[in-house]
């Protein structure tokens, strides 16, 4: 991994080296399959961009990979582990990644595919995304969310100390920046467009916050809706009008969508409506576009609450069985 492979062939190219990529990559060198991983970030980028103090709703081994054991202090692992994991699994089987190397352009040639990076020029006879979707915040398309002090991505809550803090959602995401940043010191102040926090919070966090809002910890405003962002105030629709409160920073926690600019850009149709699903084989996880697959949470298109990683590293054996088999 630390030299640069100089095979310009692959019967398999991997976009993405999240653990679903990993995963595929060791499917692919079991099966005697030449394979390159291209990522456009570090190793298990969404992963690294999570919360500093993330706890995975799963429990370790639900996320293993390559029958690697995943051993946590705790039954939950946090980031920090999660990232030692995966860069141990991937070190273990000497994976072939690119890291740091986006991929700009593909077109079919014949029998293989002609991949353009941001470094090189690859042929393959494969290909598989495992891009996930992580990369593209869903924006809320309000006035003055382009200001910097509007963060789609929470890291440390001690960025947050001391300052009047706007949380936008109800999601574990959301509900987490909450409880940090207010434990950090921060005025926290929810804005939900449901009427309660959803029961899709994870089970042990959920009492924590509905207590601290029953309480006046953190202030909360149900069936409500950031209306507008200004330098040092927000204003918010709610159920009994138009609030004005003073702010430092929102944190817009609304979700994030797969690329699926290029997912179009390759050739894949999306379904019409609102979920925008890549269509795709559920058996084999081949797209429209014959020779390109889909791995992961990518495949649930705007339904990222469908796929997860304990749930979809059964779709690298089914891709690489399916490979195997149309080249014997």
């Amino acid at each position: 991994m630390t030299e640069r492979d100089t095979q310009l062939y692959y019967d398999v190219l991997i976009i993405g080296a999240g653990p679903i990529g990993l995963a595929c990559g060791i499917e692919a060198q079991k099966n005697g399959l030449s394979y390159l991983i291209v990522e456009k970030g570090c190793l298990v980028n969404s992963l690294y961009h999570y919360p500093v103090n993330m706890t995975f709703f799963s429990t370790s081994e639900k996320l293993e990979i390559g029958g690697v054991p995943f051993v946590s202090n705790n039954i939950k692992p946090v980031r920090a582990e999660a990232l030692e994991y995966y860069r141990r699994v991937a070190l273990k089987f000497s994976l072939n990644v690119h890291l740091f190397e986006e991929v700009n352009s593909t077109a079919k040639e014949g029998e293989y595919f002609r991949v353009l990076t941001s470094k090189a020029e690859y042929k393959a006879r494969k290909i598989i995304i495992s891009t996930g979707f992580y990369d593209i915040p869903c924006t809320l398309n309000v006035p003055g969310e382009e200001l910097p002090k509007v963060k789609h991505y929470y890291g440390d809550p001690h960025f947050y100390a001391m300052q009047k803090v706007v949380v936008v959602g109800a999601s574990n995401s959301s509900v987490d920046a909450a409880l940090e940043t207010y434990r950090k010191g921060a005025e926290v102040t929810m804005v939900v467009r449901a009427p309660e926090i959803g029961e899709r919070v994870k089970y042990w966090v959920r009492p924590d916050i509905i207590n601290r809002i029953k309480e006046g910890s953190i202030k909360a405003f149900f069936s409500s809706e950031l209306r507008a962002v200004r330098e040092s105030e927000v204003e918010l629709q709610t159920p009994d009008g138009i609030e004005v409160i003073p702010n430092d920073y929102v944190l817009a926690l609304t979700g994030y969508k797969p690329d699926f600019g290029f997912l179009r850009k390759m050739g894949i149709r999306l379904s019409t409506d609102e979920k925008q699903v890549p269509e795709h084989d559920p058996l084999t996880m081949e797209t429209n576009e014959p020779g390109i697959y889909l791995a992961g949470v990518v495949c649930g298109g705007m339904e990222t609450h469908v796929w997860f990683i304990e749930n979809s590293r059964e779709h690298a054996v089914r891709i690489i069985k399916d490979i195997v088999d149309k080249k014997e």
